[in-house]
């Protein structure tokens, strides 16, 4: 922050927010849809004052993966409203109405749209609260304020959209953090314009292919449904190129979506998960992997198959997948990725010569301190040093510190496998939302410098 302008604004008494939202992903516009409609159904003196910050200059949800045909693996009522309240013109099926695909969709007798479909019906509900989110507005750190002793407030830093040099200051009694997943990758590895990782996959591709750049093979490393999605996504837009797909297992493993399982993302599950010991939580999270976790769909992996099969009979194989194998060394050089393959079995090693490398390793949450700086320190940690949680999405503090700090994501070791997925988005963030509003309620009193 050396050399930049600090402008301080909204610091009068009647200007401090009740909450500051940092991001503004699927998690935190739920949020933001909870709380306007909250202020709305409450009068002009019950609703909160409400900001949310995004670095983005316009909303985005892994765009990088908004594949033409690829569907959505949750139904559409778990969209950013309907599990929390049904009645909400928010919902999916009345971004549907105002587009006149209503009756369309219906018809089409499916729970699942298609993934460029959800994104627009994102967008679509993010600029109806565009006036409580500011984008292009990186945070770049949360500082805490101190008075008579407490930690009352936070004063959130951010860039000023068009002009990053300069900087803002707001303060807030509480903070929702919902900076999303960033890209995993194996140890060591490295990102060029040779090696990616999948979130970047369409206009990696699209770059490639408007260069005219002759693709002779691409390797794709990773089990997961990123990872299929990829290969098959590699294998359609270069027609004459080998498309290697790496994993340890020996198939790719269907995901489950049974009834039985599902209810694992059940927001009943939720309250299970996060009320029972920490050995039932690992088994828990253990046994229902297999629901989200590196797992692909079964009709993507039917037509992969199918597509090897077509190829085996016309003697031209171009898809080869690479089973109990692992990615022992890459060489990214000017011309080529040298990428060192080992079959596991027998430990025989076989060095491809590649124009691509893609790593479909997943993601992971960004740790708080990356996020919140030396608010971190306030957080109190459980002895596995992970944060303390309360069930209202709110991190356990030291004593002293009044503001508050709320989480959507980085939560599976209190809340399950659903911290950072769709399925319980819109019941989080009436959760979140009902916990501001009851702790506005009891500390009413207007604050100022």
């Amino acid at each position: 922050m050396k050399g930049d302008a600090v402008t301080t604004l909204h610091t009068g008494p009647d200007s401090i927010y009740d909450v500051l939202g940092i991001g503004f992903g699927p998690s935190n516009l739920a949020l933001a849809i909870a709380l306007h409609e909250q202020s709305a159904n409450s009068g002009p003196e019950g609703g909160l004052k409400v900001g949310f910050l995004e670095r983005q200059p316009r909303f985005g949800w892994h765009r990088g993966m908004l594949i033409d045909d690829a569907t959505m693996q949750v139904s559409f009522l778990k969209d950013l409203v309907t599990m929390r309240d049904p009645t909400s013109d928010f919902s999916f099926l009345c971004y549907l109405r105002d587009q006149g695909r209503l009756v369309d969709f219906l018809n089409l007798k499916t729970l699942f749209p298609l993934r460029i479909e959800f994104h627009d019906y994102f967008e679509w509900a993010a600029a109806r609260v565009a006036h409580l989110v500011e984008y292009s507005s990186e945070v770049v750190s949360v500082r805490p304020v101190t008075r008579d002793g407490e930690v009352r407030w936070f004063d959130v830093t951010s860039r000023v959209p068009g002009d990053p040099d300069s900087l803002t200051v707001r303060r807030a009694r509480s903070v929702c953090v919902a900076t999303g997943l960033e890209p995993r990758l194996p140890q060591g590895a490295s990102l060029s314009e040779r090696v990616w990782h999948n979130s970047e996959l369409l206009p990696r591709v699209e770059k490639v292919r408007a260069s005219g750049q002759p693709i002779r093979r691409a390797v794709v490393l990773g089990a997961g449904q990123s990872a299929a999605e990829a290969v098959d996504y590699l294998h359609r837009n270069f027609p004459e190129a080998e498309i290697c797909s790496v994993f340890a297992k020996y198939g790719y493993t269907p995901a489950d979506d049974s009834p039985f399982a599902n209810k694992i993302f059940d927001p009943e599950a939720v309250d299970l998960y996060y009320d029972s010991p920490r050995e039932v939580k690992q088994s828990l999270f253990d046994y229902h992997r297999s629901t989200n976790y590196s797992v692909v769909d079964m009709d993507l992996i039917e037509a992969l198959s199918r597509t090897m099969y077509q190829e085996k009979v016309q003697g031209h194989e171009r898809l080869r997948m690479m089973n109990v194998s692992r990615l022992r060394e890459v060489d990214a050089g000017a011309e080529d990725v040298k990428v060192t393959v080992e079959f596991l079995p027998t430990g025989e090693r076989e060095i491809l010569s590649a124009d691509l490398l893609v790593y479909a390793t997943g993601y992971q949450p960004q740790g708080v301190g990356d996020n919140l700086g030396e608010i971190g320190k306030l957080c109190l940690r459980d002895e596995e040093d992970a944060l303390r949680v309360g069930r209202d999405h709110r991190v356990a503090t030291v004593p002293d510190v009044t503001a508050d700090i709320y989480l959507q994501g980085g939560t599976e070791h209190t809340h399950g496998l659903t911290s950072t997925l769709l399925s319980t988005t819109a019941v989080r963030a009436g959760e979140i939302c009902a916990s501001l509003v009851a702790r506005r309620a009891a500390d009413p009193t207007p604050t100022g410098d």
